[in-house]
């Protein structure tokens, strides 16, 4: 019987080597009904986005993916949440702090992050706010650019309770080809609460 709760690992995929959490993971997903499908590429480093983000369960799913799959990635999240018991749980599961009200550096410190590191996947919700917005962030891209790093486009579908993985899409030098590229690639995923797919970049 196949299991709908895992994928194959290429050798080259960053990975934790947690028992416990693999099988807390594939479990609870499997309980609630939900699958992750898709292929996860042999890549070192690559920006992961995934969307739509319209909901906190959002993170439960996503988290349990990550355990059942046995993935080690990064994820930004704001530094106000880093305290106590939570940020300790945060940078266990792959939280790194970042200061919003001073992005400017930004982009350059998480792509010498990328240059230092053997191995990263970094986790990015180019939405970046549960609520309806007009357009995308552009601050993934300008990471994958500067790193010089694939993206791997990821999605919540909850009509069927899927966390799906897959296309890889490399960016090119033209951003606004590029959102319309993966806006395309969205429009046929659905979040919790139903909107239409925006890609297009703000800063």
């Amino acid at each position: 019987m196949t299991d709908r709760t895992a994928l194959p690992l290429p050798p080259s995929t960053p990975r934790v080597h947690g028992r416990f959490t693999r099988w807390l993971g594939r479990s609870l997903l499997r309980l609630c009904g939900w699958k992750v499908a898709g292929e996860l590429p042999d890549q070192k480093k690559l920006m992961f986005i995934i969307a739509p983000h319209t909901s906190n369960w959002d993170f439960i799913w996503g988290l349990l993916a990550k355990w059942a799959l046995d993935l080690r990635v990064e994820f930004l999240a704001k530094r106000s949440l880093f305290w106590g018991p939570l940020g300790w749980f945060l940078r266990r599961i792959g939280g790194i702090p970042v200061d919003r009200n001073a992005p400017g550096g930004l982009v350059e410190t998480v792509a010498q992050r990328f240059a230092q590191a053997d191995k990263l996947w970094l986790v990015i919700t180019p939405e970046g706010t549960r609520s309806a917005v007009d357009r995308w962030k552009s601050g993934f891209w300008r990471i994958a650019r500067q790193a010089q790093v694939p993206i791997l486009c990821a999605f919540f579908h909850y009509p069927e309770k899927t966390v799906g993985i897959g296309p890889l899409f490399m960016p090119s030098e033209d951003i606004g080809t590029d959102m319309q590229q993966l806006r395309e690639i969205y429009s046929q995923w659905q979040g919790k609460h139903a909107r239409a797919a925006t890609t297009g970049a703000t800063s």
